[in-house]
Formats: structure tokens, sequence, C-alpha cells
């Protein structure tokens, strides 16, 4: 047997093993399909149970490899908003609604610091006690997208921060009645 045989036949055996193990859709398995997550899809995760199958190496053409050339933008209203995104499981699943197109989230002003909106679906989430500022933008209760102009503590989780703009500009955005944000992914520069 060659070796290269010998390879695909353990990949393979591998490959079958997974559905036995976090490939299931078991209790605690998140609720969306990990290659194909859409706004339709409910119920909870946390980071912590989070599987995400591994890939082949050199696998071209890939989704995950296409998401990762492409970066998550943000619109508020008609402004574009430079947004430094954090690096965890719940950004990655937003970044993953916006495979098919542009995700639009309709805003309320709450509380006078912050617009909340309904993503339409629950994502992953890894919740803690927090204090945020103008700019920064979190996840809430697993499915709401929060954008503050002010400041809170609360439990959240986060899913990045405005650079662009300081508290100022970020009153001027969101602070003068309910809004509009718009994400999309778009080709890395």
């Amino acid at each position: 047997m060659t070796k290269r045989l010998l390879s695909v036949i353990i990949v393979l055996a591998m490959i079958a093993a997974l559905p036995g193990c976090a490939g299931g859709r078991g209790q605690d398995s998140p609720p969306y399909p990990e290659a194909e997550m859409t706004a339709k899809a409910a119920g909870t995760a946390s980071a912590d149970d989070t599987v995400l199958p591994s890939e082949p190496a050199n696998t071209e053409g890939s989704v995950k490899e296409a998401a990762k050339e492409k970066m998550l933008v943000m619109m508020i209203g008609d402004a574009a908003v430079e947004v430094e995104w954090e690096n965890n499981d719940s950004a990655e699943a937003l970044k993953a609604l916006c495979e098919n197109g542009p995700l639009v989230i309709g805003m309320s002003m709450y509380g006078g610091f912050e617009q909340v909106g309904p993503i339409g679906t629950r994502l992953p989430s890894n919740d803690v006690q927090t204090k945020t500022s103008a700019g920064d933008i979190v996840l809430y209760s697993s499915d709401r997208l929060v954008v503050f102009y002010g400041s809170n503590s609360w439990s959240y989780t986060r899913l990045g921060h405005i650079a662009d703009r300081d508290a100022a500009g970020m009153e001027a955005l969101l602070g003068h009645g309910d809004v509009t944000i718009t994400l999309s992914l778009k080709d890395a520069e």
C-alpha cells in the first residue's frame, strides 16, 4: 500500500469518526450548521461548546478560506465606520452571517447611551462583566447587537470597537434617533 493511499484512508477514517463526536447535533452542539449559518438558525451556544470541524490542509476554494479573504465592514446609516473586530467565535459567526449578502439590523435607542438591534439568530457567546465606552460593539443575550455612544457596565460578549470615531462622533451617529446598521463582507486589502 502506498503512503498516499494510507494517508487517504486515515483521513477518511477520521472524518467518519467526527459525526459520532463533536460533529453530531447533540444537546451541547451549536444549533446551526457550522459551514452554512443563516439568520434563521435558533438555539443557544457558547464559545466553550462551539466545535468547528477541521478542514483538510491545502483545500482551495473552501468557504473558510474565502471568508478569511474577506473582511467584515459596518455602515451606520450612510456612514462607513472603521471597526477593529475581536478575534473570537462570536465575531466570526457574525461574519459568517454575511457570507450570502449584507445583514441589515434595525437598531433602537436604549438608555440614552446605546443602540440595540436583533440579529435574527443566536450566536456563540462568552459573556463577561464588561464596562463599555463609546464605540464599543457587543453581543447581548446571544442575539442582539449593541453599539455604544455612551458607557455602561453589564455582562456582554465583545465583538469589536469603532476606531475612527471619538465619543462626540459616536453621539452624532447614534444619539439622535433609531438607526439602521448594515454589516457586509468586502475583499481584504
